[in-house]
């Protein structure tokens, strides 16, 4: 766990060129869900995170619907 305001470093596949990547997320705001392109093919991803007392619960990487 870590202290809110802290970023943590999440590793994942990205679900269009099957890379592994990373984010920093913020465990400081609970339920966050943002639009981040992948860092290797540029397509753009939806994030979704949610934290508990900081620490991540829940994680997901979708393929943006264009």
């Amino acid at each position: 766990m870590f202290k809110g305001g802290e970023l943590l470093e999440h590793h994942f596949t990205c679900p269009y060129c099957w890379e592994e990547i990373s984010v920093l997320l913020d465990g400081g705001v609970p339920r966050q869900e943002y639009v981040e392109d992948c860092e290797v093919c540029c397509n753009p991803m939806l994030i979704r995170c949610f934290f508990v007392d900081s620490e991540l619960v829940e994680f997901s990487a979708e393929v943006l619907g264009q």
